[in-house]
């Protein structure tokens, strides 16, 4: 009869490289959820950055809204500056702060805010400044009532005033009548300019100037 004899050191050998395969499988398991991970951050930062970008494209081209409304009060106060005691909603433009507009009426029965007016009720300014924003903004004259003419109150009961002097760097678009004459600072009554741009992402940013 012939016998077979086995080695323990053979079994050892086995156990072994066993045990260094199990080791390499968790090794590149974990090398693999690493790279997964570097990956999603990578793209995450850059969505991020693209993100910042955009809305930083958006809130400078809020300045041009912000300018384009300017100009429209400055051209209203040059041809006809009773027009600015009545709303023109038309134009995107209410004679006094606690405005509505349909669409922008407050569920609660609160006063409507300028974002709620301008959402509801800004006119289009431009509808694509070259880098896909869309800009709207909303003129408000900050009066407690629509048909609030001049001369103000000075004490500001029925409008809040304007009294920088020239030469401070405040805007002024109250500055001329019909002959082109610069009026007094303090019958100016101040226009609040809410703008919305709506990014090609759908970003959104407000800004708001005060001007008189």
């Amino acid at each position: 009869m012939k016998s077979i004899t086995v080695k323990s050191d053979s079994f050892k050998s086995f156990r072994q490289q066993g045990v260094v395969l199990f080791i390499a499988l968790i090794a590149l398991l974990v090398m693999s959820l690493a790279a997964v991970a570097l990956i999603r951050s990578v793209d995450t930062n850059t969505m991020i950055a693209g993100n910042l970008s955009f809305r930083q494209s958006a809130l400078v081209s809020s300045d041009r809204g912000a300018e384009a409304a300017l100009e429209w009060i400055d051209a209203k106060l040059v041809v006809n500056a009773s027009d600015l005691n009545n709303h023109i909603p038309a134009e995107g433009y209410f004679s006094t702060y606690v405005a509505e507009c349909t669409g922008a009426q407050d569920p609660d029965g609160n006063e409507v805010d300028a974002i709620r007016l301008v959402d509801n009720c800004g006119v289009l300014s431009i509808a694509d400044d070259g880098l896909g924003n869309e800009i709207r903004y909303v003129i408000q004259r900050m009066c407690f009532d629509p048909d609030t003419v001049p001369p103000y109150d000075a004490d500001e009961s029925t409008c809040l005033l304007g009294e920088a002097e020239i030469g401070t760097g405040s805007k002024k678009v109250r500055g001329k009548d019909k002959g082109g004459m610069l009026l007094d600072a303090k019958q100016s009554p101040i226009y609040r300019v809410t703008v919305k741009v709506t990014g090609p992402r759908n970003t959104i940013s407000y800004a708001q100037t005060f001007a008189y």
